[in-house]
């Protein structure tokens, strides 16, 4: 049998400092959007002896659409950001009614939507610049057996900060790789001053 998995609010930060009218509840309320989601999906798969969704994704899928599905919930659920309508724009989500149309190609107010499963919630980029960075770091169980009694998908940590283009490093590529950006020492741990959520 599925398990539904809960946003628990009492792993919320009192401390942390949320930009544009966020709430504790816009972020509890967006994951468990998401946790709904894989509940309803594995409670239909399982019942058919099928594996889990967690199961069948390779990571960059999941990464990927964890990242849409968080930031269409908290568009939903924020009172002063939406989604930027351009496509693959940034940011992910935008400041209402600054863009024409919420739509912009690199914009500068809103914030980026990152999801990892690399515990302190590093992730690759694609360029460094000034933003607001939101890392959701989650884990997926793989190992417990037999497969029905593995864990649910589990954020266990969210960082929200406001990053500068010198807290990047560039890594290497090869000759056919993609430019990415990180980012570096002084710049993860800015991130993670401001830790939003921990498990």
């Amino acid at each position: 049998m599925a398990v539904r998995n809960t946003a628990d609010r009492g792993n919320f930060n009192p401390e942390v400092v949320l930009p544009y009218e966020l709430r504790f509840e816009d972020f509890a309320l967006a994951m468990q959007d998401v946790y709904d989601f894989f509940y309803d999906v594995n409670e239909l798969l399982i019942s058919k002896a099928l594996i889990r969704f967690d199961d069948m994704l390779r990571p960059a899928n999941m990464s990927g659409m964890l990242s849409d599905m968080l930031t269409a919930s908290l568009a939903k659920h924020s009172r002063t950001l939406t989604q930027n309508a351009y496509f693959n724009g940034h940011p992910d989500l935008v400041l209402n009614g600054v863009y024409p149309h919420n739509s912009v190609k690199a914009g500068t107010e809103g914030i980026e939507i990152k999801t990892t499963r690399k515990k302190g919630g590093a992730v690759d980029t694609h360029g460094a610049r000034d933003q607001w960075m939101c890392s959701f770091v989650y884990v997926v169980d793989g190992e417990t057996e037999p497969t029905h009694n593995r864990a649910p998908m589990t954020f266990t940590e969210v960082y929200l900060g406001k990053v500068m283009e010198a807290d990047f490093r560039d890594n290497p590529r090869g000759r056919l790789g993609t430019r990415t950006s990180t980012l570096h020492k002084l710049g993860i741990a800015k991130l993670r001053e401001n830790w939003v959520y921990r498990v």
